[in-house]
């Protein structure tokens, strides 16, 4: 397994780190950017010609262990045995995401799959509905990783590609097949605080009441002086949302508000009779919580190297600032020299639980996804 690292910036054009010098096209070129000029990804495309190349709009870059922000960070892949598949749907709303992801899976659901990464779009779509129809066809042995594309903290278009330069409504996805070794960890780090609410009016992804009061009007008493600035500020105080008896939940974030309806669309589902409790930042428990998912990986992983893939959440860029680098140094301590990096930062985090090999959506955390190959 090979890979080359490359970055773009207005400053210095493309720069290639770790160069490759295969004597085949590469399997597989993953990007992420803020940056919105085609000419710089259409010469991306040109540069791998034959070669799925697949990425979408962040909310910050991640690459060689480095932060960086209006760039465009790159990888390409090239594997000794394994193979990659990638596909794509255009989804028309957010209430068809389950069967676009039931799609997708039909697609993959080929011998030899081992895992299937999913980029997506991040506004438009319930990403736990999108998850739930790749697993209904894929089934819970096949871990399913990814994210839903950013727009930094304007909330307003989100885009992907795979293959051609990226738009909205579009999902892709990457199915690894053959000898592929894939760690996976996702950890929060973030506290609870405040009475638990009962969620007693919602549809789907769309909060309406928490104990029989508007849900915006809530959220705005804790905001405060930050509620003009909703969505974005709303990720300041991500929701915890678990049944009844269950003792962990999903995390839960913003994605719009409606003033008129006084209510909050999620980016996953928000279930009506389900408890939910705000949360709130703890800064060390954030960098912890990196560094765990970082540490889970590598255990299911069990390979010295390779390529981690880190996604997390634009919530935690914000609340972490001029930190923001060291949650990404506390995945490097854990993984060690042998693993380059690439990754964004997101509106909605994909990967099996923790302590079970359901997939889910989440929010607010690290997700790490570890790429080897066993030859």
């Amino acid at each position: 397994m090979q890979i080359e690292m490359l970055y773009w910036t207005s400053d210095l054009g493309w720069t290639s780190l770790r160069p490759a010098m295969p004597s085949q096209p590469a399997h597989l070129v993953l990007y992420f950017g803020q940056a919105k000029q085609e000419g710089v990804l259409g010469s991306l495309l040109q540069r791998f010609p034959q070669t799925p190349v697949v990425g979408c709009t962040s909310a910050g870059e991640i690459l060689d262990w480095e932060v960086m922000d209006n760039s465009i960070a790159a990888c390409a892949i090239w594997f000794e045995k394994a193979w990659v598949q990638s596909e794509w749907i255009e989804i028309t709303s957010a209430s068809s995401s389950h069967q676009a992801g039931r799609k997708l899976a039909q697609k993959l659901a080929k011998e030899q799959l081992k895992g299937v990464l999913i980029l997506s779009e991040g506004l438009n779509i319930n990403g736990s509905e999108l998850v739930k129809g790749l697993r209904s066809e894929l089934g819970e042995g096949i871990p399913i990783v990814g994210g839903l594309a950013g727009d930094g903290s304007q909330f307003e278009q989100t885009r992907v590609g795979c293959s051609f330069l990226p738009r909205p409504n579009i999902i892709a996805a990457v199915g690894f097949f053959g000898p592929v070794v894939i760690g996976h960890g996702s950890v929060g780090g973030w506290d609870a605080f405040g009475p638990k609410r009962i969620i007693t009016k919602s549809e789907a992804n769309i909060l309406y009441e928490l104990d029989g009061k508007p849900a915006l009007d809530l959220y705005k008493v804790y905001l405060a002086e930050d509620a003009d600035k909703l969505p974005a500020s709303a990720l300041l105080f991500p929701l915890n949302v678990y049944a009844g008896n269950a003792e962990d939940g999903v995390v839960r974030t913003v994605l719009q508000v409606d003033e008129n309806t006084r209510s909050m669309t999620f980016a996953g589902d928000v279930p009506q009779g389900f408890t939910a409790q705000l949360m709130r930042a703890n800064f060390d428990h954030i960098i912890d919580g990196a560094g765990q998912a970082a540490r889970i990986a590598a255990q299911k992983s069990a390979h010295p190297e390779g390529l981690a893939i880190l996604i997390s959440c634009v919530g935690r860029k914000m609340i972490l600032g001029q930190r923001t680098a060291d949650e990404v140094e506390a995945v490097q301590e854990i993984l060690g020299p042998g693993y380059a990096s690439i990754g964004f930062y997101s509106y909605g985090e994909i990967s099996p639980h923790v302590h079970a090999k359901q997939c889910s959506l989440h929010n607010q955390t690290m997700t790490i996804t570890l790429i080897s190959e066993a030859v």
